[in-house]
């Protein structure tokens, strides 16, 4: 049997684990506050601008009268050759199966596209990480190259998830807004984990470019929480302060909607194709900015309940080991007297 206090040692040391993982729990339920908090902000500038493309589009020709071919780049759509992926992962583990999950959707949506030319964007350095293990780096594909098709990373970005900007996202968004326009793509996808609640997630590839209808995404891919997740995430959101359910933003969504969207002839400062060319690209970088914050939220909601995992099976492990230190020591104890009362009937 162990020695005793070997036991009380590794009792110590889980007690202590124990500690950590409390303390981790609860510095990722106020960040996953604060992340909610913050793509709660940003929602009427995204609802806003989405309704002065709309009111744009009925107000302007965005098709060529005579051709049919749209007058705007982004809108273009090719045969789908080249592809490009954006995979949005987190930079840190202990967060459950978060990342493996992404990764998981993004090999499956690589084979879905075999026989492609596939280029790869890595948001996240557990997502790099991954990726560049499977794939080559390489330079990013020119529109007249005549390469045989295969997979390769072209871009990193790491360690930019601790607090997402918009310049991030804008950053990304012209690149890949500049590529697509010289036809070097055809295609942009985003993999990420959308992210309304606690209990109400999913991970989703999205279709970004071409932009087929202003104000409405195209989900090629998607796979929800099943149950058994989502009871782990209720016991883990317990006692935190975080909500299990959507915030409302009824009277926002109400606001913003009638934003732009009167039957009436606004009067522009701009012409109104050259105000619907200059925002198109920012309705891209708005896009990939939602997905970012909520990826990070999704993160974070993924390492409180693992945390709250952790925390548990430290508790039983304790009150297991307590146990054996228990039965260890009343065995010593049963020893040590079978010893004195065997002493004492010799002596006699």
């Amino acid at each position: 049997m162990a020695n005793i206090l070997d036991i009380r040692r590794r009792i110590r040391s889980v007690t202590n684990t124990r500690q950590i993982t409390k303390a981790m729990k609860m510095v990722s339920a106020a960040k996953l506050r604060r992340a909610q908090e913050r793509a709660l902000a940003a929602r009427p500038y995204a609802q806003m601008l989405t309704n002065v493309l709309k009111s744009l589009v009925a107000r302007t020709d965005i098709y060529d009268p005579e051709t049919g071919e749209p007058r705007h780049p982004l809108l273009v759509q090719r045969p789908e050759e080249n592809v490009l992926i954006l995979v949005v992962t987190g930079d840190k583990g202990l967060a459950g199966a978060f990342n493996t999950n992404i990764l998981k959707a993004a090999t499956k949506f690589l084979e879905l596209k075999h026989g492609k030319n596939i280029e790869i964007e890595a948001v996240g350095r557990k997502g790099r990480d991954f990726l560049r293990r499977r794939y080559p780096m390489a330079e990013p594909r020119k529109a007249d190259s005549k390469d045989a098709a295969r997979t390769t990373v072209v871009a990193e970005k790491v360690g930019v998830l601790n607090k997402v900007e918009y310049s991030l996202a804008a950053e990304i968004a012209e690149r890949v807004i500049e590529r697509y326009s010289r036809a070097e793509i055809d295609s942009v996808y985003l993999v990420f984990n959308e992210f309304k609640s606690v209990i109400a997630q999913r991970l989703v590839v999205e279709q970004i470019l071409p932009i087929e209808k202003v104000g409405e995404t195209t989900v090629t891919q998607a796979e929800e929480m099943d149950l058994e997740a989502r009871k782990h995430a209720i016991e883990a959101a317990k006692g935190t302060g975080v909500g299990l359910r959507p915030p409302d933003t009824h009277e926002v969504d109400e606001a913003a909607a009638k934003f732009a969207t009167a039957p009436v002839d606004y009067i522009y400062e701009q012409p109104p194709e050259e105000l619907f060319r200059s925002l198109l690209p920012k309705y891209i970088g708005v896009q990939i900015f939602y997905a970012l914050q909520e990826s990070v939220a999704a993160e974070h909601a993924a390492r409180m309940t693992a945390m709250e995992a952790a925390t548990n099976n430290a508790t039983d492990m304790i009150d297991s080991l307590t146990l054996i230190m228990n039965r260890a020591r009343q065995a010593k104890i049963t020893k040590e007297i079978i010893e004195i009362v065997s002493g004492a009937a010799a002596a006699s």
